[in-house]
């Protein structure tokens, strides 16, 4: 079985041909057939993000399901589904309380499958793990079966991919955040694969206002197909100033999809009074934003996490499958490029480059 596995930080991933078990108890195995090309991954490769190595990496994928292990009843081989990047063990206090994006189990267990082993060994014997339990960059993959969400055979598997991550992460956090409403005012920082489906999000809420923060003027041109209203680049002008110039003061929701000291802190001080920012982006591991404490007492503004759309995975995909078969919710145009497996890491630097949509791999 062919994989893409990053042995060390700062290095190219490399194809190699890997042994793979086939599923235990509660796994399945999963013939891919697109993977998205994500910065969470770009994270790992740069080392502001740690997973163990060798590693399988990518998070965001869509397959077939080939075989199922003993004791799986929730899908059956020959079903085509969206793969979530959280594996809920269903029975920590985090999935219990109606938390499972947040599951315990699947943060402590990591890159292991739920039992603490792997499933996969390179030529040498030696183990490899699968990022998020799944590691879609790889022709087939095992996987827990709480990982997978069938869809009907009218979505696309390059769509279905990035409904694994981008899509519902995006939407999600949006349409999940405390207090959104029709006619709202709304700012998105940063749209690439995530922040392109806020911008949609907020479209489908009825947002009044949707202002796209970018320093790329491609990036930003590129989100009006998705429904930004007002675009700000970043790069020529302080873009609070820009905000606050646009909505007479700030607006009500920001939304950071980027994730960093700047994008965090700019969310912040473009809000109005009682406004709510929403990070959704991951930044390198160890950043602090600074906030303006008296600003954020006396304007009453709000600050908060946002992970995975902060809503069950499945309950989300659900949503957004519903939505993309009636038209509201745009997935074919998300698509931007498409890459064989062995051309993974030219994906990566399109992705530096910040070239428009998302890049996918296909199998």
């Amino acid at each position: 079985m062919h994989a893409a596995v990053l042995r060390s930080a700062r290095s190219p991933l490399v194809i190699e041909d890997l042994a793979q078990e086939e599923p235990r108890y509660g796994e399945v195995a999963v013939r891919m057939g697109a993977a998205g090309v994500c910065a969470s991954d770009a994270h790992v490769m740069h080392g502001t993000a740690v997973i163990p190595m060798p590693c399988v990496l990518g998070h965001e994928g869509a397959g077939t399901v080939e075989a199922v292990g003993p004791g799986v009843t929730s899908v059956k081989v020959g079903d085509r589904c969206i793969l979530s990047f959280v594996s809920n063990c269903g029975h920590c206090r985090q999935c219990i309380t109606g938390n499972p994006q947040l599951c315990d189990t699947n943060a402590i267990t990591g890159a292991r499958q739920f039992d603490g082993t792997t499933r996969l060994k390179d030529a040498n014997g030696a183990e490899v793990f699968q990022m998020s339990k799944i590691g879609v960059f790889a022709e087939r993959i095992i996987a827990p079966a709480q990982a997978c969400f069938p869809i009907p055979d009218e979505v696309p598997m390059d769509v279905a991919a990035l409904m694994g991550c981008s899509v519902p992460t995006g939407y999600g956090t949006v349409v999940n955040a405390p207090g959104v409403r029709p006619g709202m005012t709304v700012a998105v920082f940063g749209v690439g694969g995530v922040g392109l489906n806020a911008v949609q999000a907020a479209r489908i809420m009825n947002a009044s206002r949707i202002i796209a923060v970018d320093i790329s003027e491609s990036k930003l041109e590129f989100a009006t197909r998705f429904g930004a209203t007002d675009r700000v680049d970043a790069s020529a002008g302080d873009p609070v100033e820009q905000i606050r110039d646009l909505t007479g003061g700030g607006v009500e929701f920001a939304f950071d999809t980027f994730g960093g000291i700047e994008t965090t802190q700019q969310a912040v001080d473009c809000l109005g009074k009682n406004g709510l920012a929403v990070v959704a982006g991951l930044a390198p591991l160890g950043d602090r934003a600074p906030i303006d404490l008296v600003d954020l007492v006396r304007k009453q503004k709000r600050i908060m996490g946002a992970y995975y759309g902060s809503a069950s995975p499945h309950e989300t995909f659900r949503t957004v499958v519903d939505l993309y078969l009636r038209g509201e919710l745009l997935g074919d145009e998300l698509v931007q490029r498409r890459y064989p497996l062995d051309q993974i890491n030219e994906g990566f630097e399109a992705l530096e480059r910040g070239e428009n949509g998302r890049g996918v791999i296909t199998f």
